[in-house]
């Protein structure tokens, strides 16, 4: 499966998840699609939907894919703005990012946000309690090379041509206001903020706020499926066995190339919970019994590293 990568970045991205995930979708029967943490839309824009609705507690991210779907934003916009800009960001050896930076956190400009999010250190996505994006430049003034211009364009028309393909809502909310809203033919995919991991100041995200979540998914008698972490070189994530008991798990290992400093870069086994049958799955108690045994947590084989291509045409 070809991957189709959007053209905002931030840490924790799916792109590498994609393929299990859509894969176990498919065996799903569902009306509509629905995402109360939608982030940058990797997971929705692979698996295509013919209705969706993608919301997020982060205004910039919605916004962004609003004024795409509005056709505010276009590919030739975004082509002639990071022509402009990056020369701007070339004269003055990165110093312009930070003129940049301070005009988003006073406008909001989602061509801004595209902007800083692929010039900031690491493409990292955070922002400080005022709700000021406050990530560093990444301290390359030619960051805005013609294949990295024409690759981001390309990027922004894919997503239109799905956008216009299914029938698709964004919405800026709490994940309280989209599980109130469910329908029991929807399928959710939550993305939550992992919990004991950091996370930014939209994405809070406390044990109380996983219950919750849980709660709400279960009273909603809607399929769903969820990505968590389920253990590191370090520990394991004990609210599987508690908040998720109930779940089907399925496990493969990942690693993370985006953070702050290279400690950061590990393997993590990636886990996703489901209420119904996933494939390859097993019960939450039978892993519980893995790790207790030192057995592998692994619930199928390695699989070969997934193609992250972007289509140059819509296929």
């Amino acid at each position: 499966m070809k991957i189709f990568v959007p053209p905002i970045k931030s840490q924790g991205i799916k792109t590498k998840l994609v393929d299990w995930i859509s894969r176990n979708a498919s065996e799903m029967d569902f009306d509509r699609w629905v995402e109360p943490f939608m982030g940058t839309g990797v997971v929705a824009f692979n698996v295509r939907p013919k209705k969706a609705l993608l919301c997020d507690s982060n205004p910039h991210l919605i916004r962004f894919y609003q004024a795409i779907q509005e056709k505010e934003i276009t590919s030739g916009l975004v082509r002639q703005f990071l022509e402009k800009e990056g020369v701007k960001l070339l004269e003055t050896n990165g110093e312009y990012y930070y003129e940049v930076r301070n005009r988003f956190n006073s406008d909001g400009n989602p061509l801004d946000f595209l902007f800083l999010s692929r010039s900031c250190f690491n493409g990292m996505m955070r922002f400080n309690k005022k709700g000021g994006f406050n990530v560093p430049f990444c301290k390359k003034p030619n960051r805005f090379a013609q294949a990295l211009i024409t690759k981001i364009t390309n990027q922004v028309e894919n997503i239109l041509q799905i956008i216009e393909w299914g029938n698709f809502e964004f919405k800026h909310q709490d994940f309280r206001d989209t599980l109130s809203n469910l329908k029991n033919t929807d399928l959710v995919y939550c993305d939550p903020p992992y919990i004991g991991r950091h996370v930014d100041y939209f994405d809070s995200w406390s044990a109380e706020e996983e219950i919750l979540l849980n709660q709400g998914l279960v009273s909603s008698n809607c399929k769903f499926i969820l990505s968590t972490w389920l253990s590191n070189k370090y520990r394991t994530n004990d609210y599987i066995f508690s908040i998720w008991s109930d779940c089907n798990i399925a496990a493969k290992e990942h690693f993370y190339h985006v953070g702050g400093k290279e400690t950061n870069r590990n393997a993590v086994y990636e886990a996703i919970l489901s209420n119904v049958d996933l494939i390859n799955s097993i019960s939450t108690n039978e892993m519980y019994n893995r790790i207790e045994n030192e057995e592998s947590r692994l619930t199928q084989k390695t699989e070969k590293k997934v193609e992250q291509l972007e289509f140059q045409t819509w296929c």
